[in-house]
């Protein structure tokens, strides 16, 4: 499964999951590297309103 987690303030990197830690962070792999990191969270836009 893809996931997408944030490293810093504006780093984000998109990688097959691996590992979740007690701490709130997930580990991914991207091709032969291994990230660590915060876990961004799904946003749903809101529906458009009609006019």
């Amino acid at each position: 499964m893809l996931r997408t987690i944030t490293i810093g303030s504006s780093v984000f990197i998109q990688g097959t999951f691996l590992k979740d830690f007690g701490d709130g962070q997930i580990a991914i792999k991207v091709f032969e590297g291994t990230y660590v990191g915060r876990p961004v969270t799904p946003f749903k836009a809101r529906e458009a309103a009609e006019a």
